[in-house]
C-alpha cells in the first residue's frame, strides 16, 4: 500500500484571483514565554485544495454538510489530459474509467493542466460520476467559470479543484477528500489523499 498526499500546503497554496490569501495569527507562544503554543488561522472555502458544494453557484443546491461522504471516499480513476477537455474527450475518459473499475468510475480525476468544456461539463453530469477533480484552480475556463459549474453542480457532481498529482501515475485508486464538517458553507478545504492498494 502506498500513500499520496495530492494537497497542497494551504498557507503557501495557490489562490484564485480575488480570493482572500489563508492567514495565520500566533495567539500563544512558548517562545515568549506562554505555557503552550496557539494559533488562529483565516482562508476562504476555496483556497487551495478544496471541494465544491452545489451551493457555490446554485441558490438552493447542497451545502457541505449536506453532501454524503460517499462521494470524497472511495475508488477513484486518475486520468492524464492537457488542454481542453471536448465531448468526446469526455466520453472516453469515462468508458476507459469504466474498463478498469466500474466503481472508480463514479470519480474521476484529471492530472494536468486542463480546463472542462461545457460540452464536457454536460458529459459527466450525465453519466454516473459523483466527483470530478483537477490540478487547476478551477475546473472550467478561469475567465468565465460559471457554465461548467453550473452544468456539473447542478446535477450534484462534487467538485475536487486544486488539486496536485504529479508524482500519480494513471490508474485506479482509493481516494479519501472528506471537506470539514461546515454546515451551510459552499466550500470546504480538504486533506486529499490517494492509496494505491496493489503497491507493497
Amino acid at each position: 500500500m502506498k500513500l499520496y498526499d495530492i494537497s497542497q500546503e494551504v498557507f503557501c497554496c495557490e489562490v484564485y484571483p480575488g480570493d482572500p490569501v489563508p492567514e495565520k495569527k500566533v495567539l500563544k507562544s512558548m517562545q515568549q514565554g506562554d505555557v503552550y503554543n496557539l494559533t488562529a488561522f483565516s482562508m476562504c472555502a476555496h483556497n487551495g485544495t478544496h471541494i465544491d458544494a452545489p451551493f457555490h453557484f446554485i441558490k438552493d443546491g447542497k451545502t457541505v454538510d449536506e453532501i454524503g461522504l460517499d462521494a470524497f471516499v472511495g475508488m477513484t480513476y486518475v486520468t492524464e489530459h492537457h488542454g481542453i477537455i471536448t465531448e468526446n474527450d469526455a466520453t472516453e475518459i469515462i468508458e476507459k474509467a469504466k474498463e478498469q473499475n466500474p466503481e472508480a468510475a463514479k470519480r474521476i480525476l484529471i492530472k494536468g493542466n486542463v480546463e472542462v468544456s461545457i460540452e464536457a461539463a454536460k458529459t459527466f453530469a450525465a453519466s454516473d460520476v459523483l466527483l470530478l477533480g483537477n490540478e487547476p484552480q478551477t475546473i472550467g475556463p478561469q475567465k468565465a467559470p460559471m457554465a461548467v459549474h453550473l452544468a456539473l453542480l447542478g446535477a450534484n457532481v462534487v467538485l475536487l479543484e486544486g488539486i496536485r498529482l504529479g508524482d500519480v501515475c494513471e490508474g485506479v485508486y482509493l481516494l479519501n477528500a472528506a471537506p470539514l464538517n461546515l454546515a451551510g458553507l459552499d466550500g470546504s478545504p480538504c486533506r486529499a489523499i490517494l492509496i494505491d492498494m496493489d503497491e507493497g
